[in-house]
């Protein structure tokens, strides 16, 4: 489901999505306030938000409806230039990619099939920002291990089996840039460090799952 607030911006994502045949569109919104009501109504599998800012109602951190919305349908994000909070508080939220507003249907249908999958896709930019712990938002708490995917579990067992990322990225069909992506966004997510202290996290907290 697309939601784009500019006409323009949406008759030509509605154009492009359209010449993917594996791709069904199933409603398109000039208003980011009415993606929950359709949302429920149509029961889409990926949401795709184009946001002019990151001060647009569902895009701003707090902004209203979003973690609710995006928690229980992954999303795809057009942004430019998002801050590194503003970043840090989508991916909590439950955004699975993260890309430019000029990015084309390549790259838009491997942030769908990156979300669809439980995986996350970020521009190299975005990317660049959560090499390093990005700090928990004030008064808004890290994602626990509860809160990971089924998908991002198995790339963190497979950390914690000492697999390399190339070889995960083989073994789970995926881009190594994806993977990196998702190991990235999961530190960020669970506030650690670096992929060694999110396997710890993960040993310490769930011991039966990583043996």
């Amino acid at each position: 489901m697309l939601a784009a607030a500019s006409t323009v911006r949406r008759a030509g994502l509605e154009a492009l999505l359209k010449k993917a045949p594996l791709l069904e569109l199933a409603g398109s919104l000039h208003s980011p306030v009415a993606v929950a009501q359709y949302a429920a109504q149509l029961h889409p599998d990926v949401l795709l938000l184009d946001l002019e800012n990151e001060h647009q109602s569902i895009g701003s951190p707090g902004g209203p409806g979003l973690p609710q919305i995006i928690n229980s349908v992954p999303a795809v994000t057009l942004i430019d230039e998002p801050s590194a909070d503003w970043t840090a508080h989508a991916l909590r939220s439950g955004v699975r990619a993260i890309l430019p507003r000029d990015s084309g249907l390549e790259e838009i249908l491997a942030g769908v099939q990156a979300a669809h999958s439980g995986l996350v896709l970020l521009d190299p930019g975005v990317t660049l920002n959560l090499t390093s712990r990005i700090p928990t938002q004030a008064g808004q708490p890290a994602a626990g291990f509860d809160d990971l995917t089924a998908r991002e579990i198995e790339v963190l067992r497979m950390l914690a089996e000492g697999t390399e990322t190339a070889e995960i990225a083989q073994r789970l069909n995926y881009s190594e840039r994806t993977i990196k992506n998702t190991i990235y966004a999961m530190q960020s997510r669970l506030g650690l460090r670096n992929r060694t202290h999110a396997v710890a996290f993960a040993l310490r907290r769930a011991p039966g799952v990583f043996v």
